[in-house]
């Protein structure tokens, strides 16, 4: 129970009349202008890769170590009892 070829024509013939030959024609063309500016994109972003050079200065992990406190810190404003 596939898809015949005389169900994609009618959808086909469905979707002209209601957007018309002029509109579906411009969507293609969108559709087009937004690959090729994709493709576009693309190439230059792997063009702007090899340029880039890797920067000299690495940054270095802390070598301060952070260790928790073993006591609690107590608070001057806190009333014991």
């Amino acid at each position: 129970m596939g898809i015949s070829f005389w169900q994609i024509a009618i959808v086909v013939v469905l979707v002209v009349l209601l957007f018309g030959r002029g509109k579906i024609s411009g969507l293609m063309g969108d559709l087009a202008k937004g690959i090729k500016s994709f493709k576009k994109g693309m190439s230059s972003d792997d063009s702007n890769q090899t340029k880039i050079q890797p920067s000299e200065e690495k940054i270095q992990p802390s070598e301060e170590k952070i260790q928790p406190s073993e006591e609690k810190k107590e608070d001057p404003n806190s009333k014991n009892d």
